[in-house]
């Protein structure tokens, strides 16, 4: 029995990491009551976290905050309060629909939850945000700063799209193949927005679990529906990323730029998988912005075994994805590549022609200092690196950036 504080602390944090959506999608199952659910599951983790170091971190923590959460659920269901503001249905209320579950088979319920935040009956703007929300557990800060909108207003909306929940009975079902393609681009776009969030927040702040939980519902997703090529697109991209995860930091935790990496260290079992998608989607023949961005990580991947990178290859390909999806990250890589193809003058000048867009854009200053660097224009490029770093939130990266502002001073 672990008696100690700090381990049943780094436990109950672990389940809170990898459980949160499982368990909040089979507590909502019941009823849609999404706030109701998350509610008793907080409870749970607080009452974790007063037990665990007295009582021990049980065999199964996840088993465990399933049953206290639910308890709290049954004390709502059975309080004289809620009997006498709502109809209790003995089907759809009685707890027992969750009583012979394991916490390790919640894999369908939820993809249902995600569905149901992709249903028509939700606002369109908040498919995305409610997903990361409720299924990947990000908070309304995180989120609010990935979609530049103020948390206090992201919160307001992250509410009243999980009461919609409710209201509009949505069932916590996957949708059929005839009204599944008008949600899966809304679910695609969060799981890549899960994922493109943790892969930004690296170094110590690095949540491994989103990472690996991201690359599984890529590839469920995929599984789920297997002749939709952004569907495989999505998970080549996830994949043929995390294999490159293990170089990305070094020992010290510092971060460590792609040019640069040890590519033995990267992980060409997932590499294999992750073209494996490639392929897949490719065969479909429908062309998108997830396969566009895996075909050019796969490229980069390519290097591993060429020991060289296809730097014209991959501008090509930024070129076809500004004209699929145009973004500014998308048009701030194209100069990085540029840079590589035909110096850093003709970057800088297309950074240029973005003109104000790249006002508060960080990827666009970090790049600006690196082209003004290489052009030794040393008192410009320390300006925008520290322009670049008051715009860093991830430790790593700021460290990484404050560095070579020294070097260049």
């Amino acid at each position: 029995m672990d008696l100690s504080t700090e381990p049943a602390k780094v436990r109950a944090a672990e389940a809170a990491r990898t459980s949160y959506g499982r368990l909040v999608a089979l507590l909502a199952a019941a009823d849609g009551d999404v706030p109701a659910a998350e509610d008793a599951l907080a409870d749970a983790f607080e009452r974790a976290l007063m037990r665990w170091p007295v009582d021990g971190v049980p065999a199964n923590p996840d088993a465990w905050l399933l049953t206290v959460a639910r308890n709290r659920r049954r004390d709502r269901w059975r309080s004289a309060a809620e009997r006498s503001t709502t109809t209790l249905d003995t089907i759809r209320d009685a707890p027992l629909h969750i009583d012979h579950f394991d916490p390790d088979e919640i894999e369908d319920r939820r993809l249902a939850l995600m569905m149901v935040c992709a249903h028509p009956a939700i606002n369109t703007a908040m498919h995305t945000p409610l997903m990361l929300n409720t299924v990947l557990g990000f908070t309304a800060d995180q989120i609010g700063r990935a979609f530049s909108v103020p948390t206090t207003a992201m919160a307001a909306r992250l509410v009243r799209a999980k009461r919609r929940i409710k209201a509009a009975r949505i069932p916590f079902v996957v949708p059929d193949a005839a009204a599944l393609p008008s949600r899966m681009a809304a679910v695609l776009e969060a799981v890549y927005g899960a994922f493109a969030i943790d892969w930004h927040s690296g170094g110590t702040a690095t949540r491994d679990s989103l990472t690996a939980e991201a690359l599984h519902l890529a590839e469920a997703l995929s599984a789920l529906a297997p002749d939709d090529a952004e569907a495989h697109g999505l998970a080549a991209l996830i994949t043929l990323s995390n294999a490159r995860s293990p170089a990305r930091f070094d020992v010290h935790g510092r971060l460590v730029p792609l040019a640069e990496q040890d590519t033995t260290r990267w992980d060409q079992h997932l590499i294999d998988r992750g073209m494996s998608h490639l392929h897949a989607a490719h065969r479909i023949g429908e062309l998108g912005r997830f396969q566009l961005e895996a075909a050019i990580s796969s490229l980069h991947c390519a290097r591993r075994v060429t020991g060289a990178t296809d730097w014209a290859a991959i501008r090509d390909l930024y070129l076809v994805l500004g004209a699929v999806a145009p973004t500014l990250g998308g048009a701030v890589a194209l100069a990085a590549v540029t840079a590589e193809v035909d110096g850093a003058q003709a970057a800088l000048t297309m950074l240029d022609d973005l003109g104000d867009k790249t006002g508060h854009f960080q990827p666009a200053w970090s790049t600006r200092a690196h082209l003004l660097e290489e052009l030794e224009r040393s008192r410009e490029s320390g300006a925008a690196y520290d322009k670049a770093i008051s715009l860093t939130t991830d430790p790593a990266e700021r460290a990484y950036l404050q560095t070579r502002l020294a070097r260049l001073t």
